[in-house]
């Protein structure tokens, strides 16, 4: 009897249904069904029209602040350069220009993220979910209360979160389920006061020049605005024991100058919901 248990049970490894890809678990959800019902042609199409593909996508999001608006950017894995996607107005955003330093502060977090979390049954809809605090949050901010659960959702309500309405939320995830389906490991966000053009970042650290904690930070990422901007790649980010970033072109913006190859890893996604 126990030796016929065992193959009854080798047999119903060996034909076992094989997991579905990041797209179908995603599909099991009710609200991803309908933002592909209404999304995925013209996401699609408009990937096409940049003439980048869904089965090698990568993206990469920067937020601003003050003019209210994320900026999808987007590329094949085999491109050396990110092309802008489209751009997806906020509809409400809390507080002020400047980092998020402690719980209820109502603050929108300001430096370099990622996304950690695909949320479908959201109270916002659907929602993505920042790993703030990130090494320098933690260092910076007040200790054992720098807050969490900071999210890009649906719903145009805000406290502390970026909010889209649903429509553009739904266009959103998408985007984000085709990138992490097509093996992308980590979506990145920089998230910054303003859209830091020289005239506008001079104009803030003369406005707020006492306030060290927002021109350091600034600082930071007024270099890695201007990096992307002049190779269209993200820059290299490694945390400082103070806060700090140390702020680097990449290896593949560095392959660019050089016109060396670098080698392309594919790694599988991440995220399991």
């Amino acid at each position: 009897m126990r030796f016929i248990l065992v193959l009854f049970t080798l047999i119903s490894l060996l034909f076992e249904t094989p997991p579905g890809t990041f797209r179908e678990k995603q599909l099991k959800y009710t609200r991803v069904r309908e933002a592909y019902s209404t999304k995925e042609k013209s996401v699609i199409k408009t990937l096409s029209e940049r003439s980048l593909s869904r089965d090698s996508l990568r993206i990469y999001l920067r937020a601003f602040k003050t003019e209210k608006k994320i900026e999808v950017w987007g590329k094949n894995i085999c491109d050396s350069t990110y092309t802008l996607i489209k751009e997806i107005p906020m509809c409400e955003i809390s507080g002020d220009i400047g980092p998020k330093r402690r719980s209820y502060d109502l603050q929108v977090p300001e430096g370099f993220y990622h996304i950690n979390e695909l949320n479908p049954y959201s109270k916002y809809y659907l929602s993505m979910k920042i790993n703030y605090p990130n090494p320098s949050d933690s260092v910076r901010g007040v200790k054992g209360h720098l807050g969490n659960l900071i999210y890009i959702h649906g719903g145009c309500e805000s406290s502390g979160c970026i909010s889209i309405n649903d429509e553009k939320i739904k266009e959103l995830f998408v985007y984000c389920i085709e990138a992490y389906n097509a093996g992308q490991q980590e979506i990145g966000i920089a998230i910054y006061p303003a859209k830091l053009e020289d005239k506008t970042y001079n104009k803030l650290i003369s406005g707020y020049s006492k306030n060290k904690d927002k021109v350091s930070l600034w600082g930071d990422l007024k270099k890695s605005y201007d990096l992307f901007n002049q190779k269209k790649v993200p820059p290299t980010v490694k945390y400082l024991p103070d806060g700090t970033h140390e702020i680097s072109i990449s290896p593949e913006a560095e392959a660019q100058s050089t016109g060396s190859v670098v080698p392309i890893a594919i790694q599988g996604p991440t995220l399991d919901q």
